[in-house]
């Protein structure tokens, strides 16, 4: 028999997923009546640059991308080694993608893609040690 406390947990979390619930079918239903102009109820800045810069704030307030960018422009032999692999690609390009890998919670998949970021299609040893020591620098 559960105890008083997990009954009170489970209603409190039934009645979250209610009033989930309820919203979404509120959502659903001005969809409904209003067609695509539903968007102007639940969006403030419809007609604004929303969706063009979706992503800017991330990218302009990420303390790891000025820190990355800031490294891969320093004279740190990592940083030498790493544009000396990427030869004509962008390093700021790298730098966001390097910055993104953040969001990989699993070690391997995170050096992987790091791995990825650095090579193209190239199986080398050097690769894996490099991307391995940035992994370590910006993620451990």
């Amino acid at each position: 028999m559960p105890n008083q406390s997990e009954t009170a947990s489970y209603e409190g979390q039934l009645d979250k997923f209610a009033q989930a619930l309820a919203k979404a079918r509120k959502m659903q239903q001005d969809w409904l009546t209003y067609g695509l102009d539903f968007v102007h109820i639940y969006v403030e800045d419809v007609n604004g640059d929303w969706l063009e810069t979706w992503e800017h704030d991330e990218i302009l307030g990420n303390q790891l991308l000025d820190a990355i960018k800031e490294f891969l422009v320093s004279d740190d032999i990592l940083a030498l080694q790493v544009r000396q692999q990427l030869g004509e690609k962008s390093l700021f390009d790298f730098a966001v993608n390097l910055a993104a890998c953040e969001r990989i919670a699993e070690e391997s998949e995170r050096l992987s893609a790091v791995i990825n970021l650095l090579a193209d299609d190239v199986d080398n040893i050097n690769v894996e040690s490099l991307a391995a020591n940035l992994v370590e620098k910006f993620f451990s």
